[in-house]
């Protein structure tokens, strides 16, 4: 694994709260917090309900953007921005992939109807430390 892909991974390797931008169905950008990870592929998950607006933004539009990795200014290291392609599953084992026990205050269990897994493949990350302006790139 390369030393840029092992920092990446070291900021999405657990829950943490994320701004998601999608593209409405009338070409405006929205963004809203979501609590994604990613998998050792860098593929990135995270629950949502079904009927949630930004499953109908990934529905007509799949570019997204995710930005991660900072939870406390005066002591921010470094971030990521994620560019990639997002489609939503509602399959049994994308349930059993994002689910943790927090989410049962949103839902009534893994099989719940209502729960949606928003699925991200990035094909650009950008990382990005504090004592530089120059981005290491991932690119798929």
């Amino acid at each position: 694994m390369s030393d840029l892909k092992a920092k990446i991974l070291e900021k999405m390797n657990q829950p943490t709260l994320a701004s998601f931008a999608t593209i409405t169905e009338d070409g405006k950008p929205w963004v809203r917090y979501v609590t994604p990870w990613a998998d050792q592929d860098l593929v990135i998950r995270f629950a949502t309900f079904a009927g949630s607006r930004k499953v109908a933004h990934v529905k007509n539009n799949p570019e997204v953007h995710l930005t991660l990795g900072v939870t406390d200014l005066a002591t921010a290291q470094s971030y990521v921005q994620v560019q990639g392609k997002a489609r939503i599953k509602t399959d049994e084992q994308s349930r059993q992939a994002v689910w943790f026990d927090a989410l049962t205050n949103y839902f009534q269990g893994q099989d719940d109807p209502n729960l949606a897994v928003v699925e991200i493949t990035p094909y650009r990350i950008e990382y990005m430390s504090m004592d530089s302006m120059a981005p290491e790139v991932w690119e798929a």
